[in-house]
C-alpha cells in the first residue's frame, strides 16, 4: 500500500504516470521520443493489470509484474529485447515510486527479464582510430593535451572515470606505464605505448605547466582554468573529435572496446587483455574473441573469391 500522506496522487495510474514521465523529463533530460516510449509501455502495463482488477500501482505485487512479462511473450508475441525494454520502463517507474514515498516498497525490484544475447561491442577500424586521435588541432589551445589523452585512451583502454581521475602519481612515464584505480577500488598496471608516452611527454613538457598556473594541481589532464576534466567533458571532446574525422559511433567506450578489439585481433591472449582491462573475470573478455572472430567472417565474405559473394 501507498505511504500514509501520499494522498489522492497514489490511488491511480494516470497521475503518478505523469508524475514519473515529469520526472524523466525534467530531472533526466530524456528526449520526447523516448518518453513517449516510456508512456506507451507503462500504458500497456496500466491496461494489463486493469484486466486482473488492480487499479492502483500499490496494489500490484511481484507476481502480477512477472505475469505482466509472461503476457507480453505468451500472448503478444513479444521479441526478447522489446519485452526487456518494456520491462526496464516498468522497473524505473515502481523504483521512482518507493524513492518518492509513493509506495512502501518496489515490488519490481527482482522480477527476471529475458536473457539477451550479449551484443558485439562497437569498435572502430585500425584506420578509423588513427584518425579520431589524430584529429586535435595541436595549433589550438588544449590540442596537445586532446592528442595525449587520445593516443592515451587508444593505448591503455581506460574508462573514461579513469582517465578523467588519472593523478600525476599514477604515471609513470620513465617506465611507460600507469597505475590505474578502476572499479572496485582495485589497482591495475596499464602499459603506455611508445606513441602515447611521447605525446604525453611533449603535453606535460608544453602545454601542462600553462594549464597548472599554480604549479599544485594533482589530476594529469587539466582544464582552461587548471581544474579536473570531467566526464561529460571528455564524452563531448571525442563525439565533436569523431565528427571531425568522419566517423559517427565514436566515444570513450568505443575506444576502449577498439583497444581490446584489436590487441585480440593481433594475437594477444585473453587474460593479458582481461588484466589491462581491468575485468573482474574472463568472461566479460571474451566478447572481444567475438568480436574478432566476426570481423575476421567478415572480411572473409568480403575478399575471398569462393565466398559466394
Amino acid at each position: 500500500m501507498a505511504r500514509e500522506g501520499a494522498g489522492s496522487v497514489a490511488e491511480g495510474w494516470e497521475a503518478l504516470r505523469d508524475l514519473y514521465l515529469g520526472h524523466l523529463r525534467v530531472e533526466r533530460g530524456l528526449s520526447p521520443h523516448t518518453i513517449s516510449g516510456y508512456a506507451r509501455d507503462l500504458a500497456d502495463l496500466a491496461a494489463f493489470f486493469a484486466g486482473k482488477g488492480i487499479d492502483a500501482p500499490a496494489r500490484a505485487g511481484r507476481g502480477e509484474i512477472q505475469g505482466f512479462v509472461l503476457h507480453l511473450a505468451a500472448e503478444r508475441g513479444l521479441s526478447a529485447r522489446s519485452r526487456a525494454r518494456k520491462l526496464s520502463a516498468v522497473k524505473g517507474f515502481f523504483a521512482f515510486l518507493e524513492n518518492e514515498g509513493l509506495a512502501e516498497r518496489d515490488c519490481a525490484a527482482g522480477v527476471e527479464g529475458p536473457r539477451l544475447p550479449r551484443p558485439l561491442p562497437k569498435a572502430l577500424t585500425r584506420r578509423e582510430a588513427e584518425l579520431l586521435v589524430t584529429s586535435p588541432d595541436l595549433s589550438r589551445p588544449g590540442g596537445l593535451r586532446d592528442r595525449a589523452m587520445f593516443e592515451l585512451l587508444y593505448a591503455g583502454g581506460l574508462r573514461v572515470s579513469e582517465l578523467a581521475g588519472l593523478t600525476l602519481g599514477q604515471l609513470n612515464l620513465p617506465e611507460s606505464f600507469l597505475r590505474v584505480r578502476g572499479k572496485g577500488s582495485k589497482d591495475r598496471l596499464v602499459p603506455v605505448g611508445d606513441e602515447a608516452a611521447r605525446w604525453l611527454a611533449r603535453y606535460m613538457a608544453e602545454e601542462r605547466p600553462r594549464l597548472d598556473r599554480t604549479g599544485k594541481a594533482s589530476c594529469l589532464f587539466l582544464n582552461a582554468r587548471g581544474g579536473p576534466l570531467s566526464r561529460q567533458y571528455l564524452w563531448r571532446l571525442v563525439s565533436r573529435h569523431s565528427a571531425l574525422a568522419g566517423i559517427r559511433h565514436a566515444s570513450p567506450h568505443v575506444i576502449r572496446h577498439s583497444f581490446a578489439t584489436h590487441l585480440v585481433e593481433g594475437g594477444a591472449d585473453l587474460r593479458s587483455v582481461q588484466a589491462m582491462l581491468g575485468h573482474a573475470g574472463l568472461g566479460t573478455t571474451e566478447v572481444y574473441l567475438r568480436a574478432a572472430d566476426s570481423r575476421l567472417k567478415s572480411v572473409h565474405s568480403r575478399r575471398h573469391p569462393r565466398s559466394g559473394r
